[in-house]
């Protein structure tokens, strides 16, 4: 597999690519097959303080437009994902491939505590999960929806790993008024790149029974329906905080969604949901795809990122609706 080099965080990685956390936990074997399929970056499962068994089933449903899912951040600890994180590094490493952790915690302060342990693994970089949106009764709204705390989070967090020397990636909620503003609140307090975005909070009913039909009622909505928003924020995101890195998440199941989402300005790309739509070997078909695209049009990754930004150039046709010129 021919690689498309990208730039990240001062890494060089063999694919813009980057496995969202989650998808696959923290399981060691299939994290190394993702980096073997074609993820230039692998993302584990975010990890808490201490075990958590997550909510009950049912905790998925594919409702026809996209996923919705509570899973309820289910994971071993933050000892025992250290474990992990280390037995991935390893097999990661031959591959030229990048391993983030993924954290979570309540106050925040805790989230300090855990990057400082999961710092011991020496992950390439910690994404702050600050925007589960299935955890509400239990955590209080998320911290991504307030700028000041989403920066009290991101300080702690950069404190306790600056020795390591380990970037700080916070991921932010798309239902915010202005995340624009709650970006640049993160930056301020020393993140060094976004994941943009968690899913979207919603909740599906079955009729017959009159009830939600997840066990926690609402959940987090995911895959193609998802794009269209994750494309417009990571839009508002490249030009409110220009040159901060961005990891562009939501509904990309295809090579061409990849490549809209590094015209909205994407530094690299999250697959999550498509591993459900189109199997494991999603991730080696958008890599192929994405790569076949560029050759087709003469281009590169680092040309096409950030072209949705120019200005169009529109004519008059007789009917009086503009067209777009070609560039």
């Amino acid at each position: 597999m021919q690689p498309i080099t990208t730039s990240f965080l001062g890494l060089d990685l063999p694919s813009p690519l980057v496995l969202a956390s989650g998808i696959w936990g923290t399981t060691v074997s299939l994290l190394a097959r993702a980096g073997a399929l074609g993820c230039g970056a692998v993302t584990a499962k975010s990890c808490g303080p201490g075990p958590r068994a997550g909510h009950v089933n049912p905790t998925c449903l594919d409702w026809g437009h996209g996923l919705i899912n509570a899973i309820g951040l289910a994971n071993p600890g933050v000892d025992a994902e250290v474990e992990l994180l280390d037995m991935a590094r390893v097999r990661l490493e031959p591959l030229g491939v990048a391993l983030f952790a993924s954290i979570f915690a309540g106050p925040p302060e805790e989230f300090g505590a855990v990057a400082a342990r999961v710092a011991t693994a020496r992950p390439h970089a910690i994404e702050v999960n600050i925007s589960c949106p299935n955890v509400h009764s239990e955590f209080g709204d998320p911290y991504a929806s307030d700028a000041a705390a989403a920066a009290e989070v991101t300080s702690h967090v950069v404190r306790a790993v600056e020795r390591a020397g380990i970037p700080v990636i916070v991921k932010l909620a798309p239902n915010v008024p202005n995340v624009v503003r709650i970006a640049r609140a993160v930056v301020d307090a020393g993140a060094s790149a976004l994941c943009a975005i968690n899913t979207m909070p919603g909740m599906i009913i079955d009729a017959e029974s009159g009830q939600p039909v997840l066990a926690n009622r609402s959940g987090g909505i995911s895959g193609p329906a998802l794009k269209p928003v994750a494309l417009k924020i990571v839009y508002d995101l490249a030009r409110g905080c220009p040159g901060v890195p961005i990891i562009g998440t939501g509904g990309v199941t295809t090579g061409l969604d990849a490549v809209e989402m590094l015209m909205a300005g994407a530094t690299t790309v999250g697959v999550g949901s498509a591993v459900y739509y189109r199997g494991a070997e999603a991730i080696a078909q958008i890599h192929g795809e994405l790569r076949t695209w560029l050759d087709d049009h003469g281009t590169t990754v680092d040309e096409i990122r950030g072209l949705a930004h120019r200005e169009p150039t529109y004519a008059t046709v007789p009917t009086g609706a503009p067209v777009p010129l070609a560039h």
